[in-house]
């Protein structure tokens, strides 16, 4: 899987684990960095890593942050993102099955490292349910992009 990758200072730690795991798995990962614990403003990394999502790029793309909630707002300004803040491997799932999430975002200082690589897992492995009562809420979701 094609996958974009990107993170703060607040971070960095994680989003270098998880694309090592990633790479070691066999996915193809594009790092929009941050490349430091150095302070940085989030949006720098997060719009872009978004945006190449958005384009189809990318299949997947994932984002953090110290709490993971400045990079899920970002990843949720572009047109064609739906970009879901977990902290467990049941939303995970879920946001996938029922939301077809296109990015993930969770926070380093929120979640243990073990729990992310564990997050990102289940989020990649699950598919979306394509259950009628969820596509329709989906293009709910969508058309708001329309107004």
């Amino acid at each position: 899987m094609r996958i974009a990758i990107a993170c703060d200072h607040g971070a960095y730690e994680y989003k270098e684990m998880i694309k090592k795991m990633l790479l070691e798995q066999g996915h193809e990962v594009k790092d929009f960095g941050t490349d430091s614990t150095a302070s940085m403003d989030y949006p720098d990394t997060a719009l872009p890593c978004a945006q190449a999502v958005a384009s189809g790029e990318y299949e997947r793309g994932i984002v953090m942050c110290g709490t993971g909630i400045g990079v899920s707002m970002t990843a949720n300004k572009v047109k064609g993102i739906r970009c879901a803040l977990c902290s467990d491997p049941l939303s995970a799932r879920l946001t996938r099955e029922h939301n077809d999430s296109n990015m993930l975002a969770f926070g380093q200082r929120i979640i243990g490292s073990e729990m992310a690589k564990e997050i990102v897992n289940v989020w990649l492995q699950t598919p979306f349910s394509n259950g009628e009562r969820h596509i329709k809420r989906i293009k709910k979701l969508m058309d708001i992009e329309k107004l």
